[in-house]
């Protein structure tokens, strides 16, 4: 991994997310409080540089997205924030720090999140040198991603699977809605910013989807082994839940193959790309040796 170019645009990030927490992000003090107080609150900024990365890959510069990439944090912010709620997952921590709903109270946290949901759409549109049929097409991919046929739709599928064990299908189903949505659309996001031809946005396509399941059953597997201080919320959630996950119907070490597997995938998929897509192979790369 290139870790000095990582860092960087996690710098660029946060640097850029910070500007759109000015003065005026909100109507209300307590309501700007409780987003940044969720927005700041560290994390690998995956998906932004996912939009990066897939840019590059094209041949273009992905840093000139930016723009764009801090929308998308913003949504994965907002799902994090409800994910926590007391109706949801009802945890009390996420990256080592009490949720949002145990310092701003429940009814700000839901309020908060649905502010970043929104806001972020105003600050993708915002985004310059992309012409705004682009733009468009942009929107729409990521609308339709966080929405009822991805992120809340698998949302809704795990809450109604709770307490059940549902095949290997369905679960799948869950998480290429509940987790696999957002990766898919960052990574095609990326793409059709950078300019990508319909061969590279099918190929990207198909390394995203591998992507987003090698991610969930690699999240599903720390769950099981993690380190509690590192991944900054406890561990063995989904078993005290009952909840279904790879490992559960499978076994730890069927999860770590199929993670395995699943990454083969994705980067098989990036074969037809050049020196360009070097960055994308190594978070494909990553995914395996993940702790948190």
């Amino acid at each position: 991994m290139d870790k000095e170019k990582w860092n960087e645009r996690i710098r660029l990030v946060e640097a850029a997310l910070l500007r759109e927490l000015g003065e005026e992000n909100a109507l209300v003090p307590e309501l700007a409080a409780s987003m940044k107080y969720s927005l700041t609150a560290g994390g690998k900024r995956l998906r932004p540089i996912l939009v990066m990365a897939a840019a590059d890959a094209v041949g273009a510069r992905g840093t000139d997205f930016i723009q764009a990439a801090c929308g998308m944090e913003m949504i994965h912010t907002y799902s994090l924030i409800h994910d926590d709620l007391p109706a949801m997952d009802n945890d009390d921590y996420r990256r080592g720090k009490l949720t949002n709903h145990k310092v701003y109270g429940e009814a700000l946290a839901i309020l908060a999140g649905d502010a970043l949901l929104t806001q972020a759409f105003e600050v993708i549109l915002r985004q310059q040198g992309v012409p705004a049929e682009v733009l468009l097409q942009v929107v729409r991919e990521i609308s339709i991603a966080a929405g009822p046929n991805g992120m809340v739709g698998g949302q809704v599928i795990d809450m109604l699977s709770e307490g059940k064990r549902i095949s290997m299908e369905q679960l799948r189903t869950m998480h290429m809605g509940k987790t696999g949505a957002l990766f898919r659309a960052a990574i095609r996001s990326g793409a059709l910013l950078g300019g990508a031809s319909d061969k590279q946005l099918e190929a990207l396509t198909e390394c995203a989807d591998c992507f987003g399941l090698a991610f969930q059953i690699t999240d599903d597997i720390l769950d099981v082994v993690g380190d509690e201080s590192v991944i900054g919320k406890p561990v063995g959630s989904d078993e005290r839940n009952n909840k279904s996950t790879y490992v559960t119907l499978s076994s730890l070490e069927e999860a770590r193959g199929l993670a395995a597997d699943t990454a083969a995938q994705a980067l098989e998929a990036l074969d037809t790309f050049g020196a360009e897509a070097q960055f994308l192979r190594e978070l494909v790369q990553m995914l395996l040796e993940r702790n948190k």
